[in-house]
């Protein structure tokens, strides 16, 4: 176990996309020591995912790569990834935070060079790309990734497996006998910044998601879009590779649901809209059907809603769906129509699940002294330095998320000078 120890008001950000990294940079240039923590092998979080986002529709690097270089600039800010909160004592000013970081199987000697991925004869289901394609069990989670070093999964390597990928590094940067380690940090107080989960498809039964390759969700149709996705930036139904002619989107999968999230996740709808400009730019003519109950696009939003409402190929029917039936080339999708009582049934090629946020907090990961909603939702103790920032606290878009981390910074440094 290491201490680490900032100066007088140094801050922790726990979490390390979007809403992390602006909490942290708002924090350090000002003046604040900042530690900034994540989970996975790589900062960047869900925007790292995306193809385009609100309201500019940028791809990640517009928003990422800036603050990437804020970061490495910084000296301020001290960094560590594969990495969790597993205690917190102690009170506002005067934090002492237990952090347990993952073994990473590769050192500060790597310089992304790519051999250890070349040689590796062991493939895992990439986790970047929800599955939907492979990568080398030596990887780089993506092609942004920051830090931009090599990760191994040590676990899927066979015999042989480790030995290629120890072998082929020239720099003697893969460690495959690095432990778990800990770390002390000691600060003023500490920013939840953990993001959110797409809500398990799983679930929903009468969804039947996982029952076909036709059933995809919201995400996936992100990382589909994205160049650097599974399929070069096409969207084709997974497995089969085939284009799709209809597409059905089924809002509030999970989202507005007492079983499920009974909240609404507020990005869903613009989402849709969103990704059916990709399907547009891509399929002209295909036919579009989009299942709602309520189409919600706040503000600054409406145009961009009008405008793709207005599209002649494109059908919305508002009712929840009850069912998606799979069949032998494509789904049907079985729903009420809310506006004439009609059961409605519409066979498509793929569909949509637009699955809503879940914060990822709910997941039971949550150190004591942290208090949640009954939703998972972090609740900001401001008078105890601990305070919640983009969707650890609501459902929110980036450019909110972006708003609620700088007010988050805020109320930290307040803290931390008193």
């Amino acid at each position: 176990m290491t201490d680490e120890q900032g100066t007088s008001g140094a801050i922790l950000v726990v979490g390390g996309g979007i809403s992390g990294l602006t909490a942290a940079l708002e924090a350090a240039e000002v003046g604040n020591d900042v530690f900034i923590i994540d989970k996975n092998p790589y900062f960047g979080g869900r925007v790292a995912q995306l193809n385009e986002y609100f309201p500019k529709m940028c791809p990640p690097t517009c928003g990422l790569e800036i603050n990437f270089k804020r970061i490495k600039n910084n000296r301020r800010i001290r960094t560590y990834t594969m990495a969790t909160v597993q205690s917190v004592s102690g009170g506002p000013g005067n934090y002492e935070v237990t952090v347990s970081i993952a073994p990473r199987y590769v050192n500060s000697n790597c310089t992304a060079c790519g051999d250890c991925a070349a040689a590796c004869p062991d493939e895992i289901a990439n986790p970047f790309n929800f599955g939907m394609d492979t990568c080398k069990a030596a990887y780089l989670p993506h092609e942004m990734a920051f830090p931009r070093r090599y990760v191994i999964a040590k676990e899927a390597l066979s015999t042989a497996g480790a030995e290629a990928v120890k072998n082929a590094c020239k720099y003697d940067a893969v460690d495959l006998d690095m432990k778990p380690t800990t770390v002390t940090l000691n600060v003023s107080s500490i920013v939840w910044a953990t993001g959110w989960n797409p809500y398990d498809a799983t679930k929903m039964d009468n969804l039947n998601y996982g029952k076909s390759e036709a059933i995809v969700t919201n995400m996936m149709i992100e990382r589909m879009a994205a160049p650097n996705g599974p399929t070069g930036g096409k969207i084709v139904v997974p497995g089969s590779g085939k284009e799709p002619k209809t597409i059905a989107f089924v809002q509030c999968a999970g989202s507005r649901d007492e079983n499920h999230l009974e909240y609404c996740s507020y990005i869903c709808c613009m989402a849709t809209f969103k990704q059916m400009t990709y399907i547009r730019e891509q399929y002209p003519d295909a036919k579009i059907y989009v299942f709602y109950i309520d189409l919600r696009t706040p503000g600054k939003y409406e145009k961009f809603r009008e405008n793709l409402m207005a599209d002649a190929n494109a059908f919305f029917i508002k009712g929840k769906v009850a069912d998606i039936v799979v069949e032998a080339d494509g789904v049907t999708v079985i729903a009420e129509d809310a506006v004439n009582g009609d059961k409605t049934q519409q066979k498509v090629d793929m569909a949509v699940l637009a699955t809503g946020m879940q914060p990822s907090l709910k997941e039971g990961s949550a150190p004591a002294g942290v208090n949640l909603d009954t939703n998972g939702f972090v609740i900001s103790d401001f008078a105890k330095g601990q305070i919640g920032a983009g969707c650890a606290k609501k459902a929110a878009d980036v450019y909110t998320c972006t708003q609620s981390s700088t007010a988050a910074a805020l109320k930290a440094i307040q803290v931390s000078r008193r």
